[in-house]
């Protein structure tokens, strides 16, 4: 220790004990009756404020570090998991008890097979048009699966009312209402949506307690985190629902949002099965479907041929399942009194298709010969069964659920092919009703439908099994059936993590190798064929989404953008009228235009959004700007003092007195009080005004007093005459188009204009490959094309995508194999889009004008304008209506105004804009569909 002291004048002996550790300062203060009293303060003490202790400071402390832990993203994590399973479980409790009340009332009604059909077809039919038309009145984009909607938003494009509450319950109850009415429709696209609306609600509540959750980049990880939830609870799948989420929803995805989803998905997954358990659903936590194949040799290697054989079939079945799709929604198209009419009677459709549907799988008629009774997870579990069904034809009371199988007078593989044959159609059909629905689980039985059969096939080709090595490997139909799931539903998504998806769902892994063998060719072959289900989606939806690539190709480095833009760009300069500015924004209907320097440099300053020059133009020449002129030149006039010794015209307004004007102190008012009040110069005689109380009429002199001078009297002269034009605006229709248009030929003010001073740029030699990364990556919709700094031409996703499949130049399509059958009805398709792009970026000279040369300077426009010359407005023109910034300034010099009062009445003659800086932004246009 090291002690010292030192004595202080104000009576403070201070001490200092410094140690190896902290140094601490010892105070010693003597009061008047001489006692003492000692202090020991930490050095971090006088960097405290001096109120930090109090009780509010320390309330106000506690609440922000809350505040701040509960806007974590842990926390929003496990809201988010915790609210979709919940809303899961909820959804298959009440679909289950939908489908038991299904079964119950066909066979309660057994005796009377009349009675039986008319409850069979009823029963859904009600279901599916109560699902219709609540999905109608509540929300209409709560119709379909909803991962093409998001594919598209996750790209950057904003479609409106997707991700509302109002869709959140709509998709809820329609899919509900769906799932129970048991026709073969899917959940997990719908749920994918579902869980993307509950993220995104959630991070606006989350925005509470953090701002991060407001940014824009932060949104986009909200939805993938969404889309992962949403596949990992809807089957209880964690991991390949993370997988699968990527797979569907993004071109690129961020590393930093992986924990983010496995976090949420497993946590959603834990507790939906937990709540099954609850509810004893099942014994203990497990697999959806569980299966119990041997582990020991659940293969041979001999049997992989026939797995790749499944692979390769499931590709050209994948790819003949999106075909039909889209040809199902492009024939209703084509035909237009037939879409007229279901436009017109939405019902129809729906209950057209469930009447149908509903018809061939009635159990007595020809539902017993595709095992029409099962619904579509009772299906699922009896195809994976560990029996060989070509084995117990004899005996169907081994099979337990899955006699039903088993026909007496027909072959299990005839009612297996029967069942796949008809399921296919009508899931084709099916995921076509406006209701939502999905196509991941009607796909899904279809490919186990299609592996049992291949699985009894070897199964009856090797009835003791295939022998190697000395040891004989029974053959597992049910193995076939879980590979040929993964495999189809992997074709018709073009994803491979069906393959972990189903790992989850039977709980073995198994068949690891022979399933991944068959997911890699069936994704081969479709890709080669068709694209995914989504993307054919929102092509027959023709939503602003990119297209890939595809595979290598050297064409595509031969591609510039100079070959692909758009070389005639309307756009803005920094020296257009209000007038420019108007015949743009009626002419056009882009939502960004390009802001230059001046149509000769073309140097881009920035882009510009169409709501903020529609406001702009709106705050100058609107109705609210006009009134607030009317009341603040009213109110100029009435706070102005009138002397008294004005005549004609000048007889009802106020005199002017410096004090009206200018803020001065006490004393000088006091002194200027005694000074008599100078008097204003005869004007000729006008019509009254009423602007204002009118002052007691005084004779004054004809000549001007001694204290005037005539350059004086013209100054005031020209402010009053300013006051009364302003003041008489909105008197006539005819004098409101005059100031209009007088102001419509001003030069635009960008002050209080939001721009973005740095858009998204690209050089005339940017490669296809390049551009097409750079605008999946960052999700653009557009990109300007400039040259040193100056504009060239603009690139939108309408040009890029044309270029992509080849519309550009001959070369470009990157064509796979066979690709003939998958452009088959691209023709009738792109007749129908619109080239809007091309059309509204045309450039025309005649809309971008710089403002006309002040008339003091005497240069003339280097453009002529466009706009016809104003018309003076009828007002006495003794004095000129609007005067130059100098002579604004020389006005205010020879009135001897100062200080606060010049810079007002300055702003009021040199502009009379008055500009708001609230900005309130337009609604985003909808993107059509």
């Amino acid at each position: 220790y090291r002690l010292s002291s030192f004595s202080h004048p104000t009576g403070y002996c201070s001490i200092e004990c410094h140690t190896a550790i902290l140094p601490y300062s010892i105070r010693e203060r003597r009061d008047s009756q001489g006692a003492s009293s000692i202090f020991l303060d930490p050095p971090w003490l006088n960097l405290l404020p001096q109120d930090s202790f109090s009780s509010t400071d320390c309330a106000r402390h506690i609440q922000k570090y809350v505040t701040k832990k509960l806007g974590e993203d842990w926390i929003f994590l496990v809201l988010l998991g915790l609210v979709m399973a919940l809303v899961s479980w909820g959804m298959d409790y009440a679909s289950a008890k939908s489908l038991q009340a299904y079964k119950w009332m066909y066979k309660e009604l057994h005796p009377s097979v009349p009675m039986q059909y008319l409850a069979w077809v009823t029963y859904p039919l009600i279901l599916i048009l109560f699902a219709a038309v609540f999905c109608h009145l509540v929300s209409p984009q709560a119709v379909g699966s909803g991962i093409p909607e998001l594919k598209t938003i996750m790209r950057g494009v904003v479609l409106k009312e997707y991700l509302t509450l109002k869709a959140f319950v709509a998709k809820v109850v329609g899919l509900t209402a769906g799932l129970g009415s048991g026709m073969p429709i899917g959940k997990e696209g719908p749920f994918v949506h579902i869980a993307s609306i509950c993220a995104a609600v959630l991070s606006k509540f989350m925005s509470i307690f953090c701002g991060v959750y407001e940014q824009p980049y932060y949104y986009t990880d909200v939805l993938t985190v969404g889309c992962a939830v949403g596949v990992g609870c809807c089957f209880g799948t964690p991991l390949g629902g993370v997988l699968f989420s990527i797979e569907v929803t993004s071109t690129y995805f961020a590393v930093r949002n992986y924990w983010r989803g496995f976090f949420a998905a497993t946590f959603s997954a834990f507790i939906f099965r937990v709540l099954a358990v609850w509810n004893k659903d099942a014994v203990t936590i497990t697999a959806l479907f569980r299966t119990n194949f041997r582990m020991d040799f659940p293969f041979d290697l001999q049997e992989l041929p026939a797995f790749a054989v499944i692979g390769i079939c499931c590709g050209f079945l994948g790819a003949f399942f999106v075909y039909l799709n889209r040809q199902v929604v492009l024939c209703v198209r084509r035909h237009t009194a037939l879409s007229q009419f279901l436009t017109k009677y939405h019902l129809v459709y729906p209950g057209v298709i469930t009447f149908l549907i509903a018809t061939v799988t009635f159990p007595p008629g020809f539902g017993q010969f595709m095992a029409g009774e099962l619904m579509p997870r009772e299906a699922i579990s009896s195809l994976f069964d560990n029996y060989t069904w070509a084995k117990h034809m004899g005996d169907p009371q081994i099979l337990g659920k899955s006699a039903i199988w088993i026909h007496p007078k027909v072959s299990v593989f005839v009612i297996i092919l029967l069942f796949f044959v008809m399921k296919f159609w009508m899931s084709v059909v099916a995921t076509t009703m406006p209701i939502p629905c999905g196509g991941f689980m009607p796909v899904f039985v279809l490919g186990a439908a299609f592996g049992r059969l291949v699985g009894e096939i070897m199964a009856s080709l090797f009835p003791d099994g295939i022998l190697f090595d000395g040891i004989v490997y029974k053959i597992l139909p049910g193995g076939y059936a879980v590979i040929g799931a993964a495999a189809l539903t992997g074709a018709v998504s073009h994803t491979v993590s069906t393959a972990v998806i189903c790992f989850e769902l039977t709980g073995q892994i198994s068949h690891i190798l022979p399933m991944m063998v068959a997911v890699i060719l069936a994704n081969m072959v479709a890709q080669s064929l068709q694209p995914s289900l989504y993307d054919s989606i929102i092509q027959v939806k023709k939503l602003p989404y990119l297209p890939d690539l595809g595979w290598n190709y050297i064409s595509k480095y031969n591609i510039f953008v100079e070959d692909i833009m758009v070389c005639d760009v309307k756009f803005i300069s920094s020296t257009c009228t209000y007038q420019d500015l108007q015949t743009l924004l009626q002419s056009t209907t882009v939502k960004t235009l390009p802001l230059v320097d001046s149509p000769e440099s073309m140097i881009l300053l920035g882009s510009v959004e169409r709501s903020e020059l529609q406001a702009l133009l709106q705050r100058h020449i609107g109705q609210e700007r006009r009134l607030r002129i009317i009341k603040e030149m009213e109110q100029k006039l009435a706070e102005a003092p009138y002397d008294g010794h004005s005549k004609g015209q000048w007889a009802a307004m106020p005199s002017w007195k410096r004090e009206s004007f200018a803020f001065v102190d006490e004393d000088e008012d006091e002194e200027e009080k005694a000074e008599p009040p100078q008097q204003l110069s005869p004007a000729p005689s006008h019509p009254e005004e009423p602007n204002g109380p009118v002052a007691p009429h005084k004779p004054m002199p004809e000549t001007p007093g001694p204290q005037e001078t005539p350059g004086m009297m013209t100054s005031r002269y020209g402010l009053g005459a300013v006051l009364v034009t302003v003041s008489v605006i909105p008197s006539s229709l005819c004098q409101i188009d005059a100031w209009k248009q007088d102001e419509l030929n001003k030069e635009v003010c960008f002050d209080s204009c939001r721009i973005d001073p740095s858009p998204f740029q690209l050089v005339e030699r940017t490669s296809l490959h390049k551009t097409h990364t750079l605008f999946s990556l960052l999700g653009l919709s557009h990109a300007y094309v400039t040259s040193k700094g100056k504009l060239k031409g603009v690139l939108a996703l309408e040009e890029l995508q044309k270029a992509i499949e080849g519309s550009t130049r001959s070369g470009v399509r990157l064509r796979p194999p066979l690709a003939s059958f998958r452009d088959t009805n691209r023709t009738s398709v792109s007749n129908e889009q619109s080239s809007q792009v091309s059309q509204v970026w045309s450039r025309q000279d005649s809309c971008v004008v710089p403002v006309r040369g002040a008339a003091d300077s005497g240069m003339g426009s280097p453009l002529p304008s466009s706009s016809p010359s104003p018309q003076p407005p009828p007002f006495p023109e003794e004095g000129k209506g609007l005067h130059s910034v100098s002579a604004a300034d020389a006005e205010l010099e020879e009135m001897e105004l100062s200080g606060p009062a010049a810079e007002n009445i300055s702003d009021i003659l040199k502009d009379l804009s008055l500009r708001s800086t609230d900005l309130e932004e337009d609604d985003e246009e909808d993107v059509p569909l």
